[in-house]
């Protein structure tokens, strides 16, 4: 049998080229389907269940192998906060730019709206309690209901003593280390199956909105969307250059699987198995740095939300004629950043964020109702950006600690794992 059958050129094919090819595909399907579209959705919610399956045991056991592996505790705590600097100060920068990019666009003017009753908004989580609902009460329950942030701490906190008690400790290790690679191996299986679950939701979102419904809210999608491609291409671009001295082109290369899943899954959680394909396989990042970062960046790196944030304040404050003073620009920079560490990477969680910085600034609820018919469209790009900059940070975390191989990160030919 030779290369020229459909069915063997497209096993051939590499992951993303699949999944590109199905996004279009999709498009095309879901278009000419209109709202019978619908009928393809449970086969990409399907594809979404099995990526959630994936996500609490493999941050769990991840995190163990992670932190275990690192025998100074020293350099973890090096690690952390170095991952911590970069993953707050890139959310100010991405606020600043979707601020720019409202100001830019000035989707909302003209519009002329206003403001009647309230829309009802989701209650954002303050500050002081994200922080005291960091430790599990339970972390059974912390387990079970997915509670990515209390799983991350006790992960943290089982490893650090695994790693204290020596000899004892060896045991468990290498269980969860036999976990870990079970995981690695089993998140492998389900992503061979992406090109399928992108191709049914991306058919879904096209049948559903179709480009007539996008209409009046054009301006605002154009916004986040090119402000969401300044901040990969140029800013991130830029600090894998002049901060970890590699080739930004091979970074993006290396990273387009895991964009591809994020994009369609709008999930940063979701996307985290990909993720850890692209660190390990593709950017040569240690397990052990990658296994530390990566979920820690899937709860508090919120970039994309962040940009998203700024260009929807602006298109409300507009839409409703309302002007902002510097003050108000300042504070909206400020609680997004401190926001993001509390909102989860699930599809929709942006709109609690969004909820939290119009009532700051005393701008109207009824905006969220507005932006909540096109939220899925923006959470597909700004999902992008959150996991772009968990690689990003990652690869240059790994770079600054010695633990990132640059002869897988200069390799043109990396592959994907097999499922064999």
């Amino acid at each position: 049998m030779t290369s020229s059958n459909p069915l063997r050129a497209w096993l051939n094919l590499a992951l993303w080229k699949k999944i590109v090819i199905a996004m279009i595909l999709g498009v095309i399907v879901g278009l000419f389907m209109g709202e019978d579209a619908l009928w393809l959705k449970p086969i990409g919610d399907l594809f979404v269940s099995t990526i959630k399956m994936l996500i609490v045991p493999l941050v769990f056991c991840s995190l163990i192998v992670g932190v275990t592996s690192m025998k100074d505790s020293t350099a973890m705590g090096r690690i952390s906060i170095k991952s911590i600097i970069l993953y707050l100060g890139t959310t100010a920068i991405a606020i600043t730019i979707g601020l720019a990019m409202g100001h830019l666009f000035q989707p909302g003017a003209a519009m002329n709206l206003t403001a009647n009753a309230a829309a009802d908004a989701k209650e954002a989580p303050s500050l002081i309690a994200t922080f005291l609902n960091l430790v599990p009460k339970n972390p059974v329950n912390a387990l079970a209901e997915g509670n990515i942030l209390q799983i991350i701490v006790f992960a943290l906190f089982l490893g650090i003593s695994l790693a204290l008690i020596g000899e004892k400790g060896k045991p468990a290790i290498a269980v969860f280390d036999s976990l870990a690679e079970a995981m690695y191996k089993l998140t492998a299986i389900v992503m061979s199956f992406a090109p399928y679950g992108v191709f049914a939701l991306i058919a879904w979102v096209a049948g559903t909105y179709g480009v007539k419904t996008l209409g009046n809210l054009a301006w605002v999608i154009l916004a986040v969307y090119v402000g969401c491609l300044l901040h990969i291409y140029l800013f991130y671009g830029a600090l894998v250059k002049f901060l970890g001295r590699l080739s930004p082109i091979r970074f993006f290369k290396g990273i387009r699987n895991a964009q591809a899943i994020a994009y369609t899954t709008s999930s940063s959680a979701g996307t985290l198995p990909a993720s850890m394909s692209a660190a390990q396989n593709h950017l040569g990042v240690s397990k052990g740095i990658s296994s530390f970062v990566l979920p820690l960046g899937a709860t508090i790196n919120m970039d994309g939300t962040a940009l998203y944030q700024g260009v929807c304040a602006l298109f409300v404050a507009q839409a409703f004629g309302i002007d902002l003073s510097s003050g108000d620009y300042v504070t909206i920079i400020i609680t997004a950043t401190l926001a993001s560490i509390g909102t989860a990477g699930v599809p929709g969680a942006g709109l609690i964020m969004l909820s939290l910085i119009l009532s700051t600034v005393g701008l109207p609820m009824e905006g969220i109702a507005i932006i909540a018919g096109i939220d899925r469209i923006l959470d597909m790009a700004r999902t992008t950006v959150n996991i772009s900059g968990d690689l990003m940070v990652t690869t240059l975390v790994a770079k600054s600690e010695g633990q990132l191989d640059e002869s897988i990160y200069n390799d043109p030919n990396t592959q994907e794992p097999t499922v064999s």
